[in-house]
Order: C-alpha cells, then structure tokens, then sequence
C-alpha cells in the first residue's frame, strides 16, 4: 500500500532549444564615386601645399611671437596700422622708462608710475630721487636712486619692496630669480656688494678694499655673484671682473677667478646662468664661468646707442663720428660673432628684447630680428622719441607728453 500511495515523480515535458538566429551580414559601406575621392586628395594635397608656402613666405609673422601677441593684446582697440590710441603719462623725456611685464613703467624724480598698454595707472609711488634709475629682469624692477638711499622693487603691477636705508648707491640688478644685489659705497672700504634672497633679506656680503667698485651682478642660476671694480694697473685706470661661488656663510670673501678686461669704461653688465657680460665703451667682453672670454672691439668707432636687453646677444649703435646721419647697427651674439647693419638715417633710439632689436628714426619704426632680417616697418612716428621693445616684438612709442602700444 505505502508503494502505491507514494507519489510519482512528475515528469516536465522537454522545451525545445531556442533556434538561434543568424546575425545579419553586415551592409556594405557605401564608397564614394572615384572622381569624388580624387577630388578630395587632390584638396588636400593643395592645401597642404599652400600651408607650407604660408609657412615659408610668411615664416617671421607667423610665429610663435604672433599668437602671444593675439592673446595679450586681444582687449587692446588698435587702428590698421596695429597702434593703440596714445596716452599721457604725466611726465616729458628726461623721466626714465622701462618695460615691466609688458606695461609701461615711468620714473621721475619725484614718483613711479605704471601703465598698461590702453594708459590705466597700476602704481602712482611719491618718491624723491635726484638721479633715478631703472633695471628689470622682465617679471620685476628695481629704481635706484644713484648716489642716493632710495630703492624700491616693484612686480605684479605693485610695490614689493622699498627701503631708504642704503648708503650711496652705486648700482643694483635682479636676476632671473629676483634675487637682488646692490653695490653701495662703505665706511672704510672701497666698495660694498649686498645679495639679497627672493624676499629681501641680505645673505652675502663682500667688502672691497683693493680696487672700487662699479657693478655686481648675481648670475640667473643665483649660483655664482659677479663683481666689476676700477683699480690702478702700471699707472692706467683698468677694469677687473671677480667671480664669487654663492656662500651663505658670513665672513672674509676671496675671489674664485679674476681677469683683467682692460682700460674699458663699463657701462652695461648682464650676468646670464653662464658668462658675464660687460659692454663698455670700446667693446663687448663675454667671460664665462670658467675663464674663457670672446667679444668684440670698437675702439676706433663712437659708440652711440647700446643694449645688453636681448635674448642671447647685444646690439650697439656705431659711428665714424659722434654725429651724423650714418652709422652702423651691431648684433653681437654670445660667442662673439657680429652681423652689421649699414644705417643712413639720424637714429633716435634703439632697443632690444627676445629675438627682436628695434629702430626708431625720424618718421619710421623698424624692427629686425636677431639675424638684422627685416621683421616689420611702421611708417608715420613723427614725434615719437624713444622706443621700448617687448619680447614678443611689440613696441611703446614715447613722445614727449604722450606714449603709445604698437602691435606687430
């Protein structure tokens, strides 16, 4: 009975397997018309033909400098010719001018003012210098007042820095980094050259007791300090260059290497992470780190305008006489090596910065490359005075009551 009464297992009837469909064949891709795909090559062939002729013909404006150029100025209303409306800046030519951060920064004897390109003041700092004097390193500016105890750093279209406290500045540069070094005259010695770090505070010093100094220089890298002084050699006024390794340790500094540059009056220096450049009035010395020297001599020429502002090279204006319509333009790169320009017209400015050197005549701006190719002309600068250069090739024209932005 229990096997009767046991339940039989039911049995599912077998589903049949899903019929797998065949995946569908995948359409042909339609193909264009043969005459239409040559046609296309073709375009683009030509295109890229035209491209590489643009790139040859036009290969000094279009550049690197000219997209800069769009995105810096593209605020700035400028007519056809690429001037921006002139401003006042209160101030005539005796002011001193410089370019900070691409604005335009005035220096008088009683204040510092900054502009930017469309004439807004960013700085209006009361001062009272006899002699004041401008160096930048391109982010930022120290004014001086020579023989004076006035210096003041500015950056970030603002003042950084500023003390009253030197005694008798003789001169005072910033380096790529910001660090400072200021060349002061010293109670019972010859001379005093004062580093300072990024936030100003001093931290070498070196007291001169042999020769006077003339100007220092810290090098880009801030590893190596350079020092120019004027001593007495057979009798003769000469020049020397000392270079000092950067010691944070204070105490008595004596020189890694000296050299004699001879009876040159220096008068622009420029200490790059490699070599020292001292431009003087009869020549160009370039002594680098470790001994070697190159440069070029003028000394039976007057040297009339000079720069030591561009990228890896100096530029000087050179004449038979001191005056006079001819001259010769000067582009001395770092080995020593030059390029001249024959000039026939009265120059009235010169100026140098990136790979650009500027020109400025009586009625006309001309700005050359590094190569003294021709990179662009202004005609119609009547009144302009001086000329400013900025790295990406555009200009500040300064009349006397009035300066204006030109872009390339």
């Amino acid at each position: 009975m229990e096997e009767q009464n046991r339940q039989k297992p039911k049995i599912r009837p077998i589903q049949p397997a899903p019929r797998q469909t065949q995946p569908e064949a995948p359409k042909p891709r339609r193909r264009l018309p043969r005459f239409l795909a040559r046609l296309l090559a073709t375009l683009a062939v030509l295109a890229a033909a035209l491209a590489l002729v643009a790139v040859v013909v036009f290969r000094d404006s279009l550049n690197v400098d000219s997209v800069k150029r769009w995105f810096t100025y593209r605020s700035l209303v400028r007519g056809d010719s690429g001037r921006a409306e002139s401003f006042p800046y209160g101030g005539d030519l005796t002011n001193t001018f410089a370019v900070l951060d691409g604005d335009l920064l005035v220096c008088s004897r009683n204040a510092i003012t900054l502009y930017s390109g469309s004439g807004t003041q960013y700085i209006n700092e009361s001062v009272g210098m006899e002699n004041p004097v401008v160096t930048t390193n391109g982010s930022l500016a120290v004014v001086y007042d020579a023989g004076g105890s006035s210096l003041y750093v500015l950056g970030q279209r603002a003042l950084v820095w500023s003390t009253d406290e030197q005694e008798s500045i003789l001169s005072a540069r910033l380096n790529k980094n910001g660090q400072l070094t200021v060349v002061t005259q010293a109670s019972g010695y010859r001379g005093m050259v004062t580093v300072y770090d990024a936030a100003y505070t001093p931290v070498m010093r070196v007291n001169l007791t042999s020769a006077f100094a003339m100007d220092a220089a810290l090098s880009d890298d801030g590893h190596t300090l350079a020092i120019l002084t004027i001593g007495q050699t057979g009798g003769a006024f000469a020049t020397s260059l000392e270079l000092y390794e950067m010691n944070y340790v204070g105490g008595e500094y004596t020189p890694d290497f000296s050299c004699m540059l001879g009876g040159s009056v220096v008068l622009e220096t420029r200490h790059t992470a490699s070599a020292v450049w001292a431009l003087g009035d009869r020549g160009l010395t370039i002594t680098a780190h470790d001994g070697r020297s190159s440069g070029v001599s003028w000394a039976d020429k007057h040297l009339r305008r000079y720069t030591l502002s561009g990228d890896g090279f100096a530029a000087v204006l050179l004449g038979k006489y001191r005056v006079g319509s001819q001259s010769e333009l000067w582009v001395v790169d770092g080995g020593g090596q030059r390029r001249t320009l024959e000039l026939n017209e009265q120059v009235l400015s010169i100026s140098a910065a990136g790979r650009y050197v500027a020109v400025l005549t009586g009625d006309r701006l001309d700005i050359y490359t590094d190569q003294l190719e021709l990179y662009d002309t202004l005609n119609g600068t009547q009144g302009a005075r001086t000329v400013l250069l900025m790295p990406d090739g555009s200009a500040i024209l300064i009349s006397a009551d009035s300066a204006g932005f030109y872009i390339p």
